[in-house]
This record gives structure tokens, sequence and C-alpha cells, in this order.
């Protein structure tokens, strides 16, 4: 999986909590003020990709997380890259769960992967959550965005999508010494252990996609797109927006 860093201002630490915090309350605002919320759910996605979904048939409210560009880890990474930030997911999926008038959560997913750390971190906190909760993977979920993909208590995954699943790769110096391979086991094994107990897919599959030589060519691993991603066991089916909406609703209804 890679690990990649990303520059985090504090003026855009700041904006983040700020906008993340008007999604959260504009769940206990007045419903008439119809202009004002237009203007906060526009610089809520501005800010940060987020955004609550409230003004549906079924008068449920939803909270939108998106997972883009590279999952960030303890480094910062370059100011012109896209990233998920960890240290502002975490709290906001923590905020998600104490808020009473979240009643779930939507997933959308694009991205190349990033830190292992962090990429475990936010896919436990999102399997922890005791609301229903969907994921639509756009575009790419690769490497660490596997488990994210399959964190939730239902996934989909769109005909065009695609999915790298390949060894753990690991930055900086390496020991060449079998304490470092027993290290990259270990981490290895959290990933595809997380995988199957969140999928149906089994832990042999998941080693053999991961150690194939015939799909690429620089390198090790398997890729899926839409569909073979769903006759694997990784992703529960096909879909779109509006189905990964309408699954939504359904869940909140029986629960």
């Amino acid at each position: 999986m890679l690990q990649e860093n990303f520059m985090t201002h504090p003026q855009e630490t700041q904006n983040f909590y700020s906008s993340a915090n008007s999604a959260l309350d504009s769940t206990q605002g007045d419903s008439s003020n119809q202009p004002h919320k237009q203007t906060k759910t526009a610089e809520q996605i501005r800010e940060n990709g987020q955004c609550i979904l409230e003004d549906n048939s079924h008068h449920d409210t939803i909270y939108l997380l998106s997972i883009i560009g590279e999952v960030e880890g303890h480094e910062c990474l370059a100011s012109n890259l896209k990233s998920t930030k960890y240290e502002h997911v975490l709290p906001q999926l923590a905020a998600i769960e104490d808020n009473k008038k979240i009643q779930g959560l939507l997933m959308l997913i694009n991205t190349v992967g990033g830190d292992v750390e962090a990429g475990l971190a936010i896919a436990e906190m999102i399997a922890s959550l005791s609301i229903p909760t969907v994921s639509l993977v756009l575009g790419g979920s690769h490497s660490i965005g596997v488990p994210l993909a399959v964190s939730t208590n239902h996934s989909f995954i769109v005909p065009t999508a695609t999915m790298m699943i390949h060894p753990v790769r690991m930055n900086g110096t390496i020991i060449g010494v079998r304490q470092s391979y027993d290290y990259f086991k270990r981490i290895q094994d959290r990933i595809v252990g997380f995988i199957t107990r969140h999928s149906n897919i089994s832990e042999q599959r998941v080693l053999e996609l991961m150690t194939d030589t015939t799909t690429l060519t620089r390198d090790v691993g398997s890729i899926l797109v839409g569909k073979q991603a769903v006759q694997e066991g990784i992703i529960d089916e096909m879909g779109g927006i509006k189905e990964a909406l309408a699954y939504l609703y359904q869940q909140i209804e029986q629960s």
C-alpha cells in the first residue's frame, strides 16, 4: 500500500472544522431557510467534499463523506495533491456517531490509496458506526482504498470503476533483514484480515490477487474492474448513486 504525505495549512484546517461543524449544525436549523441552507451546502462541498443530504422525500438525514485523492498519513504531502486527511475524518466520524439526527452515512470513494495506518483507522471507525452505512466506488478504490470500500454495511461499484490489490509497499530506508519481511507480513495480515472480515472474499483469494504476476506489466497485483470486484466477493453489488441511496433509505427505514 502507498504511504503518502500532504501539506496541511493552518487556515485550511480551520476552514475544514468550521465547514464540518456547519454541516452537523445544519441538521438542527430551520428548514424554511432554504437559500441559506443551499449556500451552506455549497460551502461544505467546496471546503471538504462533505455535506448533509436531507431534502429528500424520505425525510432522512444522511451524511455524505468523500474519500478522494490520496489518504494522507503522518507526514505532509505536496500542496498540489488532492488528499483525504485522517485528522479531519476521524473526529468527523465521532461527531456523526454522537449526533442523533444523522440517520445514515454515504461514502463516495475515488482514491489511489495512501497510508496504511491512516486508511485502516478510518475504515475501523466507519465499520464501528451504529447507523446504516453504504459505500460507492467511483473511478477507483486502489490499495488501502479496498478496506475503506468494504468497511460499510453494504458496498456498490459503478461498471467503469477499478480496484487495485497489491502487496504492501514501504517508502524510505529498508534494512535487508528477516525482521523487515516479518514486519511487512504483519502489516499485510492486518489489511487482508480486515478485507475478509467485511466482505465475501476468502483470505487465500485475496493473497492470490495480491501476488498475481500476470496482470500488471511493472508491478505485482491485480486490477478488478466493476463487475469483477463483485464476482470476487469484495463489493456487494453493481450500482450507482441511485441504487446506493435507495439501499441506504431502506436500511434507515428498517433500523
